[in-house]
Order: structure tokens, then C-alpha cells, then sequence
């Protein structure tokens, strides 16, 4: 049997805590809009994560007002390799092979190790 393609993993599952537009922008203390600009740029993802659900951006992405380090660039580099928000979104908070989530890496200020595998996915 294949494995699970990121698209097709119950994002509500994997994350715990979800923002609306209006509370991610509360917490980095910008307009909603300026919200959808930072996830139209890459420094933020955004995801309906289940059915009957809104389009929210998880929150362990957000800390101390500001997007996780290193998250705008790793979203580039998923991006760059054909993901979507939803599959980044899934990739960030799958346990693969580092020890943890790739979200904890990056909110433990371990983003190298993070950014480098999410590179090596192209080859």
C-alpha cells in the first residue's frame, strides 16, 4: 500500500490550535489583510483544516508577535517544491524522520536541520 499523500492527512488531526484571520492579526499586531499578505508571501501558511471549518493558520506558528524564525523561509523551500499551503501546513507537523515535529525544531530554534530536509525533498 502507498503511503498517505500530504495532501490527504486530516490537517484538524495534526494541528491542535487553528487562528482565524482576525486573531493571527491580533497577535502580530497587523490588519487581517496584511495577514493575507504575509500568507500570500510565503511567511505564513493557511489551511481549512476540516469540513464546516473556516481557513485558519495554525497557531504554534505565530510567537511573540511574529511568524516562528525560520518558518517564512521554510515555506519557500516547500513552495519552491511544488507543496501548497495545505501540504506544507502537513509537512510541518508530521513526526517524519527528525526527532519531533519539524514545528518543534523551529520553535526550538533548530530550523537548520528543518530547512535542510525540506531542501533534500527535491532530489
Amino acid at each position: 500500500m502507498s503511503e498517505q499523500r500530504l495532501a490527504d492527512h486530516d490537517l484538524a488531526a495534526l494541528v491542535e490550535d487553528w487562528l482565524d484571520w482576525d486573531q493571527a492579526a491580533a497577535l502580530i499586531g497587523v490588519t487581517p489583510a496584511k495577514v493575507r499578505t504575509m500568507v500570500r508571501e510565503h511567511r505564513l501558511a493557511a489551511a481549512v483544516p476540516g469540513d464546516g471549518r473556516k481557513q485558519g493558520i495554525p497557531a504554534l506558528f505565530i510567537v511573540d508577535g511574529e511568524p516562528v524564525k525560520g518558518l517564512p523561509g521554510l515555506l519557500t523551500v516547500l513552495h519552491d517544491n511544488g507543496f501548497d499551503d495545505r501540504e506544507c501546513i502537513a509537512w510541518i507537523f508530521l513526526d517524519a524522520d527528525l526527532p519531533g515535529r519539524p514545528i518543534d525544531a523551529l520553535r526550538e530554534n533548530r530550523g537548520a536541520e528543518v530547512k535542510r530536509r525540506a531542501q533534500a525533498l527535491a532530489l
